[in-house]
């Protein structure tokens, strides 16, 4: 300011006579760091009702509860392909409302939790985002927290035992950032350059250290360059499938060599030319992994990562791509005395807690008459999109029966099976059958399926969030998994359907919107995607 009353008032304040210092001015001066376009404090902006949406069948609600701030995802295409929005006037969204379960209080109470100061100081002056481990009663508090621990086989303090870690994390394409810059207006333009991007993300992945990486929105020249070499180089293997249109990303599972054996890989491709329904680009990959020690011979874990659809106002296309991906890993976890190998589901799910579409992986049915389409995800509070779903929401073609496995499938199975096991089977499936006569209406599966994270803080009941960028901050991205008997989390009936199951020991603590805002967001210049990395450790039990 100095230097521009120099020039236009011809002061000699500075000696210049309002000439000769104007060249060094402009070419050496630099704003300082507090300068550039303003932003308006996290308080401002448009008003926003404190309320949530739980759907109900047959009773649309609003609950008054816990408020996530967060603003409208609006939607124009098929997904965060092209995130590109219509500014439409739409209200502002906030997610749905899952009340905070007795079995949620319980896992809050059995958490093992860091001082208050650690957690009180969440987010440093330097920008820094501070996520603890969380540690579950039942397992030994002596470990490290993840900045230094090294899990590893032969450091686990139960010998025997099988332990493993898993992280889900949706990178962000560079492609699909540069088709979103709307998204990012709060980021400084270096922070969003994919040669300033990579290096941190392969910095988090290297400092967590998990056994098992899915990995979501991958550029394919990205992951032959860079990624898939990066990480071979740190002991993974790589399994990757890109998307089937012209949108150049995928999704990849990348697992240590020293830990796991690769028994089949297995890519679903939700796009179906002969079904108008199925005419989104959207992918899945559902791997089938051998531990390498300290368990049986046909011991397996079944791994599955995906990307559903993100368009909030197309719940009938996000509820076939799930039905797909849950009829794939049926039919790879399926072992020979008809139960299911240990399962665990990692993606970004485009659906927030308490969702329909969440409510069914939990629960494992969905009674969807009535059901309007954009309900289904939870994105957005008065969708625009009020049509119902259609019954049955996919057509026959498909090959995927209500009960998401493949028909084929369940008709060989029948005839593989003899004696009394067969009887038993072809009674189940009457039982089957005639509920779907029944309930025309009722999806199911198999699985009984619990989630890593609660959504909530288990002091507060504040929501987490595993996205925040300049147009929403909420949950969609999940880690779920088949829940040993024995684990806090297993839901009645596990021992009947899986061949032993999987423990939870801890995970990597979530964050809150206002967190996320006292770094900037994301990205921002130590966390470079607009995603949360989730990570878990599970413990695997053999029956």
């Amino acid at each position: 300011m100095e230097a521009w009353r120099c020039v236009s008032r011809g002061c000699s304040r500075c000696g210049c006579g309002g000439r000769g210092r104007t060249a060094d001015f402009t070419v050496n001066w630099r704003p300082p760091h507090f300068f550039g376009p303003w932003r308006p404090p996290h308080f401002f902006g448009p008003w926003r009702p404190r309320q949530y949406w739980n759907w109900h069948r047959g009773n649309f609600t609003h609950n008054s509860s816990f408020h996530l701030s967060n603003p409208n995802m609006k939607s124009e295409g098929d997904e965060p392909s092209s995130k590109r929005r219509r500014d439409s006037g739409q209200n502002d969204v906030c997610s749905p409302h899952e009340e905070i379960s007795s079995s949620n209080q319980n896992e809050a109470a059995c958490l093992s939790t860091p001082p208050k100061n650690e957690k009180e100081n969440t987010a440093n002056t330097r920008g820094l985002i501070k996520r603890h481990w969380e540690y579950f009663c039942h397992h030994s508090k002596t470990m490290k927290i993840p900045e230094d621990k090294q899990i590893d086989q032969n450091n686990t303090e139960d010998k025997g035992k099988f332990d493993f870690t898993v992280m889900s994390y949706n990178i962000l394409s560079q492609n699909l950032l540069e088709d979103n810059s709307h998204l990012y207006k709060h980021c400084r333009r270096p922070v969003l350059m994919w040669g300033y991007r990579f290096p941190n993300i392969l910095r988090e992945i290297k400092q967590l250290d998990a056994d098992v990486l899915c990995l979501q929105e991958v550029q394919e020249d990205h992951f032959g360059m860079e990624i898939k070499p990066s990480l071979e180089y740190l002991g993974y293997h790589c399994e990757y499938k890109m998307r089937t249109g012209r949108k150049p990303d995928g999704c990849a599972i990348c697992f240590k060599i020293s830990k796991f054996n690769l028994i089949s890989s297995n890519p679903v491709e939700f796009f179906r030319h002969d079904i108008p329904l199925l005419d989104r680009d959207n992918v899945g990959l559902v791997l089938l992994l051998q531990p390498r020690f300290h368990c049986k011979a046909t011991a397996a874990v079944c791994v599955a990562n995906t990307h559903l659809l993100y368009n909030p106002r197309r719940g009938d296309i996000k509820l076939t791509q799930l039905a797909m991906l849950l009829a794939e890993i049926a039919s790879v976890a399926h072992q020979k005395d008809g139960r299911f190998c240990p399962i665990i589901i990692c993606g970004d799910f485009n659906s927030v807690p308490g969702s329909p579409l969440y409510s069914f992986i939990k629960e494992g049915k969905l009674n969807y008459e009535g059901l309007p389409i954009g309900k289904v995800s939870g994105q957005e509070q008065f969708p625009r999109g009020q049509r119902i779903l259609t019954i049955p929401i996919w057509p026959p073609s498909l090959g995927i029966s209500q009960s998401c496995v493949y028909e084929v499938q369940q008709q060989r199975q029948e005839e593989n099976t003899g004696g009394e096991k067969k009887e038993a089977k072809l009674e189940h499936t009457e039982e089957v059958i005639i509920a779907a006569e029944k309930f025309p209406s009722k999806l199911q599966h198999h699985f009984r399926l619990s989630s890593v994270y609660s959504h909530y803080l288990p002091e507060s009941g504040v929501p987490e969030v595993t996205t925040c960028h300049s147009r929403s901050a909420v949950t969609v991205d999940y880690i779920f998994y088949s829940a040993a008997k024995d684990d806090s989390a297993a839901q009645p009936g596990v021992e009947d359907t899986f061949d032993g199951g999987l423990k939870l020991l801890g995970r990597l603590s979530l964050l809150t919107e206002q967190d996320l805002w006292t770094v900037n967001g994301l990205p921002n210049e130590h966390n470079s995607s607009d995603h949360l990395s989730l990570l878990a450790q599970f413990r695997l039990i053999e029956e």
